[in-house]
């Protein structure tokens, strides 16, 4: 989880796609979530992965698409703007038949303001490691209201970053491994 590691792939921890690796293309600053986080995330989530709609913002290697995707996910949306890491996922993607698994190309700050609202269940928010962007991207899907009520937004950062939840959402998880804190929010009910 190492902003500096390089790897020449990435392993899906669980489900069907277990233990396939995926290339990661040569992009200065993809830093895949490590095997450790990703397994934590999916610990949390597991009670909902099953039949979820995703999307993978700041996608970069799939990591954490894949990975809902191999766990049972319903549809899994990733977004790129990279041309290098939108080729290598691609090639992913063809390359474990996984047609629940869809790639737009572009900016994940502009592509949020084309989500529907209550499009997903669960967004995954990996954005460069030092752009401060997570607090910013959950402050657009809640404006947005891309993610159903009781619906998950995670967000890795920095640990030394702490991210607010806004009104609608809670802190569900919060953990720093290392030098990355992994936050999960969740969005309340409307009863809540």
């Amino acid at each position: 989880m190492s902003k500096s590691k390089k790897s020449n792939g990435v392993r899906i921890i669980s489900g069907v796609w277990r233990g396939r690796r995926l290339q990661v293309a040569d992009v200065p600053g993809l830093r895949p979530t490590g095997d450790r986080g990703r397994e934590t995330l999916f610990n949390w989530l597991q009670p909902w992965i099953s039949g979820a709609d995703c999307a993978d913002l700041f996608a970069g290697t799939g990591a954490l698409g894949f990975e809902a995707a191999s766990r049972g996910a319903n549809s899994v949306l990733m977004i790129e703007k990279d041309p290098r890491a939108q080729e290598v996922l691609a090639q992913s993607i063809e390359q474990l038949h996984a047609e629940q698994v869809n790639l737009k190309r572009g900016g994940a700050m502009r592509s949020i303001e084309d989500l529907k609202a209550d499009s997903f269940d669960m967004v995954f928010v990996d954005p460069p490691f030092d752009s401060n962007l997570g607090g910013l991207v959950l402050e657009r899907l809640d404006r947005n209201a891309c993610v159903r009520h009781g619906g998950f937004v995670y967000v890795e950062s920095p640990a030394s970053t702490q991210i607010p939840p806004p009104d609608r959402w809670s802190v569900w998880r919060d953990q720093q491994m290392g030098e990355v804190r992994m936050q999960l929010f969740r969005r309340k009910n409307p009863d809540e």
